[in-house]
């Protein structure tokens, strides 16, 4: 399996020393870290880290105007945030900046190790609850009726896929009810994000929601 990079920005240098040791230490390449927001972009765009491991609160620029920048210029790299706030705001404002996902700090290693790779892999990671959070908002946010057609340059296997992501399944979820493999999951999420010009899959499950593509297929 290919190695994993990844990049660590918080504002407290132990907590941060001790995050990238402990992924160094699971296997990934932490590639560096950064101190403050304006920092994280600036060494985002030089290294290129698969993911950001994102702190919010931080001097001048906070981490969801680093987490909007990086996801503009990076559009491979992917953001998850880790957080010492569950305050519901704190996680949309991040989720709508293109964060893939958001965990507390009081994550395990364990917990954080899994969610790195997951976020690496495409998947939409957050702590218990907060996926239900932002999947809500979406919907409560949706213009358009239950039910509407799907764009027509998608197949009908990639619009299988897409209501399935924006129920919050994951890749193996997928496969499984769907009947075909992890891989082929993973094509059609990137032929579909390719088609609509979108970076992840939490944008995929906005996108869906607003089209009305999370309910029952008919």
């Amino acid at each position: 399996m290919t190695e994993i990079s990844v990049m660590v920005v918080d504002d407290h240098p132990i907590w941060r020393d001790g995050v990238a040791r402990d992924l160094s230490e699971h296997g990934f390449d932490v590639r560096g870290t950064a101190p403050d927001g304006d920092a994280a972009v600036r060494i985002a765009s030089a290294i290129r880290p698969d993911v950001v491991l994102m702190d919010l609160n931080m001097g001048d620029t906070s981490g969801v105007d680093a987490t909007r920048s990086i996801t503009a210029a990076l559009p491979s790299t992917r953001v998850l945030v880790l957080s010492a706030s569950g305050e519901h705001r704190d996680v949309l404002e991040a989720v709508k900046a293109g964060a893939s996902g958001y965990l507390v700090k009081s994550a395990s290693t364990p917990e954080l190790v899994d969610a790195v790779r997951r976020t690496a892999a495409g998947d939409p990671v957050f702590t218990a609850g907060l996926a239900g959070l932002v999947l809500g908002e979406y919907r409560r946010m949706a213009d358009a009726p239950a039910g509407a057609e799907p764009p027509p340059q998608l197949t009908e296997r990639e619009t299988d896929v897409l209501r399935l992501v924006a129920k919050g399944m994951t890749s193996r979820q997928i496969a499984e009810k769907l009947v075909i493999s992890h891989r082929t999951v993973e094509n059609h999420v990137q032929s579909t994000l390719r088609k609509l010009q979108l970076h992840n899959r939490v944008e995929l499950a906005r996108y869906a929601i607003e089209h009305g593509l999370d309910g029952e297929k008919d």
